[in-house]
């Protein structure tokens, strides 16, 4: 049903026909693709070249996203389908536009396109009766005439020498005045090209498989044949001729257009006589605002609607696996033979003959594009199309409930993992072959996919429901698909199959299961040895000579074999890099791991580890194109962490009875007399042996640096372990030879996760590391670890238990690495290189680590070497004792230099006058000033001074100033004022600070005019008024705690943090915001939520984080509702719609790549963009988080600069950097290279008392600055003039320097990176290596000194001040525009009483609904103040985020259907949906809103009249929730409210649970295998109270929805409520409803109203008619 309002307003004109008002980017003179000549920050050396974006170009170059979808029908027309499939799926195109993004120029498309059936009506001339199918090339050529005749010329002397009769070309209608100008510029020819099939393949026309394949090795020769004449690539190395279809079965149409453009531009899709079964349909969103056309989707096989996180490793295998794979050149010659053109894709030989097929991946190309070629060479070797996207992207199968009576399928997912490595990364994929059409999602549903089926057979697949315009009444089947599921259609017959139908189908082909049981060894977790290997001395030894210090046993060995769990640490990490630092360093520590940020998720590990795997194989791995028995023989690995019983199993696989897997130990050992030097040679001969012995036969290969006594320890040094396995690994690569063998690395030189990941990730398959067990029987062993357990301060455990404590600790950790960039398999993470590495060289890189980044040079293998040999002990002996290097806490004068430490926070202290004595707890309120000491000039210089003539420790450190003008006196300089407000305070939450700390710092920052940050944990409302009762000594009875305060000063932070907690966040708090700010990523751990141990969840921080007192927050990673860049803009939507007046900023954390991610989030209409450090974070982090994720901010900050630069945005966004900035230096760097804001973190926290004793953590902070212990909150020493002192110090510092320079204005600095120069003295202080130059790097920023317009905001927004400007949403806030200015509604708003009722249509475009409105009451009445009920009511199908954070008061109803994250921040009030009345599906079997529905949500009733998807209620902490059923992860990190599920649910039901009621309907008594039972319990409703609310509760259901499931389980109570289950987390154990109580206890059964009263029954009452209205109230 549909409402007719005639005065519905209309779309924006075309011009702005985008879900964001349209802007024109000012390019700047070096925009991506133009060229220019122009000076950059620093000459380039003899031999250099830029380097910064530098790497594959997935990554550092362009990333994308986008709606996606299919509709099929083949019953309709006739053979050749409808032209209504066409209309339709243009229509759905058109509607998915918010899914994409538009390229520099504002007009031009990201990309659009469509897959059809070839429509061989429109193409009658070109048929005939002995050719009534030929084949069809969609062929994009050069414009210029002469140059596309040769190309022609080309490609049909291919065609004719591979017997394809060339049958002519056809020009395509085109309408090029309907491009942008961009598009227009980039468009290439369209031409479609036709062939006959050779008369050898007459037999072939029933499958058409020998044809299709020519076509398909035709296709790839050509482009061979191009390359050779220099006819295939423009000079910039883009494609000038590409294929985007060449197939008798399917064509595609694509093009850089926006979705609306696409059948403008083509006229033929606009033809009647376009007819076609099927159509996928693609819109994409790149990060990128130069888009090509190429990149457009659909490929030739997939639309691909996400990112392969594995990609470098899933490249490096295929071409592994290339190698290894190769015929005899002659048989490439024939391409028409269906043997053997057969024979080449079983084979897959591509890549090491170019000379005659063009390479099958290339790290060159999009990831969509690489994924999409091996795909569809697997459906061109008698894969069928579902299997090999079974393949590619498998399902978490293991444990699967869902699939306990399909072994089959689990065995077919079982043998393909272990010839294949996961094409791992959040996917939603459609896909066609042109026999069948179909799709999948991955493995943990973090892409919407959403279908139905009506009457007439046609099946709509979409990203979004609701582009296309259905009746409900025809509609009989509504679903979605869940995490790893695939449906399917079969274009011949029309059977429709859905996911267990055609896995079942696919995996019935072959007996998986037996090949396994005959063919498989599994090695499983053993027992520890309790016998050591070494006596303590030679240990000792050892453990030094691997580079082992004191802290690595005392803080990582103790936590991991005492606790199972990696250490947690805080504060950050202010040690030099690795390369940079006087003490030695293992090659480990030159790594940074990689993160998944903005265009890809990262996963949560803690909350979702059903769905990972650490299982590893070895032996050799036989094709994936062509499936046998063969396939099956190979080790299993339960774990890749060995120990020596788990070593001798594998071991004895060598015998023939036990299968056969011969095997090798290669020594990594070397004669330490061969010197530094050396090292080369003993890597060669390694490598050498390692090929010998794969040739050979050896199917396992063991890397052994294990010394057999102390002799041998003497004599010999090592190669380091991940040096040595990295070039083996490329070495049998580059021989074909990978494929055939596994690595198996035995090592003393392992301990740390991080060590594992790099062992892994550069190609081992196993880890050994004896040295840690043996570490682990010194340490249990000794007295001191004895005498802990047996006083309790450490659990007691045997040695076997500790042992295996460390494993659990090891793989849990290796979890969270590969989680954090959205891997979920240790599989697909092998060999993926997922890491950037800093201060390596090229020698190096070229040797281990071919294809990693390593952007500013550094050691080489002497230089390596010989740090090796520096961590040798001098001799062996009883008493030797580690070095303590001090690589985490400082260790005083021998220990690694630290940035932050107690002698630096007493200089600072001395300079801005504060003693931290002077206490609320000692003498504060005697002394004057509050204790203030006259802030001193000469101490400050002093402060200043320490950190000059520090060691080197950033990069910064090597930099020095050049300027282009002479110096000026300084009081022509722009005031302190000026500067200070660009000053911003890090997000350091209230939580992980006290409320003392917290609030000085906000009343500091807005005292100069700066920009204070909430942090994560939301914000008490009376900060939001400014202080007008202060009394002459500084006090506010509103903030008693709080000393030298004054009249006006506001304790608000200007700066409202969104994280992925959604801690605290409430309409008021969003409302009350100044600028909002999303956190994807933070500094000390980029990739993982933010973490708040137990002990400092007091009441008042639980209260305000609606959580539970004492219970540790470790927040989910920010994948709920932004899991891709248009998800992270519906999250900028949202809020920009809650706040009209608040800008938006996004907080990433540096990292290769960034740059292209900056330019997605402009894109995407953030207002600034916060680059932070990976060595930011003040509050409790995993310690390998803190020390090897994230890169330093001069290289994020310079590469997102350039990058918004080079494409035309950088006027869109404000850039903010923090991380480790301390001084006007540091500042005034950072703004050279493009930042204009800057954020302070741990030196703000030192500069009101912190006295850095690196315990935040542990709440014990003896200053109370990071504690929540009321007597250490009062010692807390600092005052709001402390922090301004350290500020104005700052602004005074930066002022001399802009003196000194020459320059008046801060501005002119800005982006100036040509005022900067390399530092060669500070350079030539570096002790590792002469190896390091910057100029590569910086010499990549573009010059800005002569256009300074990006300061500004755009032309179309004014041209003013980005600070003063907020960008807008476009027509998808325009229904709730209509609604808040509909009279009724502000009437009612106005007066705050009474009923209102308005009534409006929807469509999917119309997004974020209601938050506007809800933005316009909390402004007025906060978050509950509203009296009157303003009841909208909606007819159709709601865009993303319906119903976002509504307010008590606020009665949503919609008739039709919604998307993802209705209820998003729900706050009171009810949304209610529900199906059409004459709908044609049964509501309780079919889905009817989608993803993370109530996320964040606080309180508030939801009723849905049918199945919600994933993550229902994740984070709920206080909506009354019920739906028909969900998907997985359901109640996932809830801490408070009540959900009801009156259906079947996915797995890990409860998982992170911490508060709050489930009631759990169980129709097929199978919810107990699908409950996370680590935290959760869960029992029949065995409480009257429990059976009163929940029977109330679908009571009310019922009475809004009208649900016949309720009404169902109602008409039989007695027996119903016998089938449901009630979870509970141990908070809730007491409760009233799960424990018997006495009468008279009430309980809650709605969280609509905010008064608790009008909530609550009596135990053993019902309601009476007045609580039933209040209640609905």
């Amino acid at each position: 049903m549909r409402l007719t309002q005639a005065a519905m307003m209309a779309v924006i004109a075309a011009g702005a026909a985008s879900a964001f008002h349209t802007h024109i980017p000012r390019p700047h003179s070096a925009v991506v693709g133009q060229s220019t000549t122009s000076l950059n920050a620093f000459h380039l050396k003899e031999g250099e070249t830029p380097n910064m974006f530098e790497g594959p170009a997935p990554l550092v170059k362009e990333r994308d996203a986008c709606g996606v979808g299919f509709i099929a029908n083949t019953k309709s027309g006739d053979e050749f389908g409808t032209h209504k499939v066409l209309a339709q799926g243009l229509r759905a195109l058109d509607c998915m536009e918010h899914r994409g993004a538009c390229g520099g120029d504002g007009i031009s498309g990201d990309g659009a396109g469509i897959m059809t059936q070839i429509p061989w009506k429109l193409f009658k001339d070109y048929r005939s009766e002995n050719c009534p199918k030929p084949g069809v090339g969609m062929v994009f050529l050069p414009q210029e005439e002469a140059r596309r005749n040769e190309v022609k010329e080309v490609i049909e002397k291919v065609c004719e020498a591979n017997e394809l009769q060339f049958l002519g070309w056809r020009e395509v209608p085109v309408d090029p005045s309907t491009l942008g100008p961009q598009a227009r510029d980039a468009a290439p020819s369209m031409w479609q090209m036709f062939v006959k099939a050779p008369t050898r393949l007459d037999d072939d026309e029933e499958t058409r498989d020998g044809f299709e394949r020519t076509l398909y090795l035709v296709r790839r020769r050509i482009a061979v044949e191009l390359k050779a004449t220099g006819l295939l690539k423009k000079d910039d190395g883009s494609e000038e001729v590409y294929f985007a279809s060449f197939s008798s079965q399917t064509i595609v149409y694509k093009g850089m257009v926006q979705g609306c453009v696409l059948p403008q531009f083509y006229k033929d899709l606009t033809n009647e006589n376009y007819t076609t079964k099927f159509v996928i349909y693609h819109r994409r969103f790149s990060t990128n605002t130069n888009p090509k056309w190429p990149l457009a989707q659909p490929m030739r096989v997939v639309g691909h609607n996400g990112e392969i996180n594995t990609l470098i490793g899933n490249v490096n295998w295929v071409r592994a696996r290339e190698k290894s794979k190769t015929l005899p050149e002659e048989s490439l010659q024939d391409l028409v033979g269906k043997e053997n053109t057969d024979n080449i894709v079983m084979m897959c030989n591509t890549q090491d003959v170019p000379n005659l097929l063009e390479p099958l991946v290339d790290l060159n190309r999009s990831d969509s594009a690489n994924l999409d070629a091996v795909f569809e060479l697997m459906t061109k070797s008698r894969h069928r199309a579902p299997c090999a996207l079974m393949g590619l992207v498998p399902t978490a199968y293991e444990n699967e409930p869902s699939l306990s009576n399909n072994p089959e399928i689990v065995d077919f997912y079982k043998f393909h993992g272990g010839l294949l490595e996961a094409w791992d990364g959040p996917a939603l994929l459609v896909y066609s072959d042109g026999k069948s059409i179909g799709a999948s999602l991955d493995r943990n549903g973090l892409r919407p996919a959403r279908y139905s089926i009506t009457d007439d057979g046609t099946v709509y697949m979409m990203s979004e429901t609701g582009v296309v315009d259905l009746d409900e009444a025809d509609i009989v089947q509504k679903g979605r698909l869940g995490p790893g599921q695939m449906i399917n259609v079969d274009l011949t017959s029309g059977e429709f199959k859905d996911n267990i139908a055609i896995k079942s189908e696919i995996a019935s082909r072959h007996p998986y299961g037996e090949w396994i049981a005959a063919g498989r060894k599994d090695v499983t977790r053993m027992s520890f040895e309790d016998d050591r290997i070494y006596d303590d001395a030679t240990t000792t030894f050892a453990q030094g000579s691997f580079g082992w210090g004191l802290e690595d046993i005392g803080m990582q060995i103790q936590d991991m074999a005492g606790s199972g769990k990696e250490t947690t640490y805080s504060m950050g990490d202010d040690a030099p890099i690795a390369v940079l630092s006087e003490r030695p360093h293992t090659p480990y520590n030159y790594f940074k791991q990689r993160f998944a940020q903005v265009t890809n998720p990262p996963i949560d590990p803690l909350r979702e580890g059903v769905v990972m795997s650490v299982a590893m194989t070895l032996g050799k791995k036989e094709s994936i194109y062509q499936v046998s028995e063969k396939g099956a023989r190979l080790i299993h690995l339960e774990s890749p962490v060995l120990n020596s019983s788990e070593m001798g199993r594998i071991a004895e696989m060598a015998k023939e009875e036990n299968g056969g897997f011969a095997q090798a130990t290669i020594s990594t050992r070397y004669d330490l007399s061969a010197g530094p030097e050396g090292m080369k040679a003993a890597i060669d001969a390694i490598c050498d042996k390692a090929a010998e012995d794969v040739r050979s036969g050896k199917e396992v290969l063991i890397l052994s640096d294990m010394a057999a006594d102390q002799s041998i320890l003497d004599t010999t040094t090592y190669i380091p372990p991940l040096v040595a396995v990295g070039a083996v690994h490329h070495r049998l690569i580059a021989e074909g030879l990978r494929m055939d063998t596994g690595i198996v690395v035995e090592t003393g030189s392992a301990w740390s996760t991080h060590h594992f990941a790099c062992l892994v990730g550069y190609g081992a398959n196993a880890v050994h590391p004896y040295l840690a067990l043996e570490t682990v029987k010194q340490w249990h062993g000794s007295a001191r670890t004895q005498k802990m357990m047996d006083a309790g301060k450490l659990t007691k455990t045997t040695l076997d238990e500790a042992q295996a404590n460390y494993r659990k600790a090891v793989e849990n950790g290796l979890l969270k690495i590969l989680s954090k960039m959205g891997i979920s398999l240790l599989s697909s993470y092998q060999g993926a290189q997922i890491f950037e590495a800093m201060g390596l060289g090229s020698e190096v890189v070229d040797t281990s680590f071919k294809g990693t980044t390593s952007r500013i040079g550094g050691v080489g293998l002497s230089d390596i070497a010989s740090e090796t040999v520096m961590m040798r002990p001098e001799t062996a002996s009883e008493k030797a004792k580690l070095v303590n290097y001090g690589y985490y806490k400082p260790v005083p004068k021998m220990g690694e230099y630290h940035a932050n430490s107690s002698d630096l926070a007493k200089l600072l202290h001395n300079a801005i006058g504060l003693d931290k004595a002077v206490s609320a707890a000692t003498t504060r309120d005697e002394k004057e000033n509050d204790g203030v000491k006259p802030k001193s000039v000469a101490d400050y210089e002093i402060f200043k001074k320490s950190l000059e003539t520090a060691p080197l420790a950033n990069i910064r450190d090597l930099l020095d100033f050049e300027s282009d003008r002479e110096s000026i006196p300084i009081d022509e300089v722009e005031p302190a004022s000026e500067i200070m407000k660009r000053f911003c305070t890090g997000a350091m939450s209230l939580g992980a600070l006290s409320r003392e700390a917290h609030e000085t710092l906000a009343i500091a920052v807005n005292r100069v005019g700066g920009k204070s940050n909430s942090g994560e944990g939301g914000e008490d409302v009376i900060r939001g008024q400014d202080l007008t009762d202060v009394d002459e000594k500084g006090r506010s009875p509103t903030f008693p705690h709080l000393a030298g305060l004054k009249n006006g000063d506001s304790a608000n932070s200007y700066v409202h943090q969104v994280a992925s907690g959604r801690f605290g966040v409430t309409p008021q708090f969003l409302t009350t915001a100044k600028q909002l700010e999303i956190k994807m990523a933070q500094g000390a751990k980029p990739g993982e939520g933010g973490q708040l141990p137990g002990p400092k969840v007091s009441e008042y921080i639980a209260g305000l984080r609606a959580s539970k007192q004492g219970v540790t927050l470790i927040s989910p990673p920010p994948h709920h509702d932004i899991y891709s860049i248009e998800d992270l803009a519906q999250l900028i939507h949202d809020l920009h719609a809650v706040n009209e007046d608040a800008g938006v900023s996004v907080k990433l954390v540096s990292s290769i790549g960034i740059g292209t991610v900056a330019c997605g989030v402009a894109k995407a209409q953030a207002d600034v963009i916060q680059i932070s450090g990976g060595d930011g974070g003040t509050g409790a982090s995993p310690l390998s988080s803190i020390k090897h994720a994230g890169m330093p901010w001069e290289m994020g900050l310079s590469e997102a600069h350039s990058a918004l630069l080079s494409n035309g945005l950088r006027d869109r966004v404000t850039l903010r950097v923090d991380g480790g900035i301390r001084t006007g230096r540091d500042i005034a760097i950072a703004a050279m290279m493009g930042a204009e804001e800057f954020g302070f973190g741990t030196i703000a926290m030192i500069a009101e008392g912190c006295v850095m004793a690196r315990v935040c953590h542990l709440n014990t902070c003896p200053v109370g600055v990071t504690s929540q212990k009321e007597e250490l909150r009062k010692k807390f020493p600092g005052t709001p003039e402390h922090v301004v002192n350290f500020f104005m110090f700052v602004a005074e510092e930066i002022r001399e320097l802009m003196a000194h320079l020459g320059y008046s204005k801060f501005e002119d600095m800005i982006g100036r990176a040509d005022l900067l120069k390399e530092d060669d003295a500070q350079i030539a202080r570096i002790a590792k290596t002469k190896g390091i130059s910057l100029s590569g790097f910086f010499s990549s920023i573009p010059d800005s000194s002569g256009d300074r317009g990006f300061l500004r905001a755009t032309p179309a927004e004014g041209g003013g001040l980005k600070d003063d400007v907020v960008h807008v949403n476009g027509f998808s806030s325009d229904l709730d525009r209509e609604i808040c200015s509909h009279p009724d509604v502000k009437a009612a708003i106005e007066n705050n009483e009474g009923d209102t009722a308005v009534s409006f249509n929807i469509k999917n475009t119309d997004r974020s609904t209601c938050a506007m409105l809800a933005g316009d009451i909390a402004r007025k009445y906060g978050n509950n103040g509203l009296e009157g009920n303003l009841n909208i009511n909606m007819f159709g199908s709601a865009g993303q985020s319906f119903g976002a954070f509504t307010l008590p008061g606020m009665r949503v109803r919609l008739t039709g259907e919604a998307n993802d994250y209705v209820g998003k921040g729900m706050h009171g009030g009810e949304i209610v949906v529900l199906p059409e009345a004459d709908a044609g599906f049964v509501a309780a079997d079919s889905s009817i809103v989608g993803n993370a529905c109530l996320y964040g949500a606080t309180g508030g009733d939801f009723h849905a009249n049918g199945r919600a998807g994933e993550r229902f209620c994740v984070r709920n902490s206080g909506a009354y929730a019920v739906c028909e059923g969900t998907g997985d992860h359901c109640c996932e990190y809830m801490t408070g409210g009540v959900v009801v599920a009156l259906g079947t649910v996915g797995r890990n039901v409860g998982a992170g649970m911490t508060g709050g009621i489930g009631y759990f309907y169980d129709e097929d008594g199978r919810f107990e295998e699908r409950v996370n039972g680590e935290i959760v319990k869960y029992q029949r409703v065995v409480t009257a109270a429990g059976e009163l609310q929940l029977r109330n509760i679908v009571e009310r259901h019922f009475e809004k929805t009208g649900s016949e499931k309720a009404e169902g389980i109602l008409d039989n109570w007695d027996e119903e409520v016998s089938k449901f289950w009630q979870v509970y987390p141990p908070s809730e154990a007491s409760s009233a409803v799960v424990a018997d109580t006495i009468l008279g206890d009430t309980i809650k059964v709605s969280a609509v109203a905010p008064s608790e009263d009008l909530c609550y029954l009596p135990v053993g009452a019902g309601l009476n008619p007045d609580q039933t209205t209040r209640c609905a109230d």
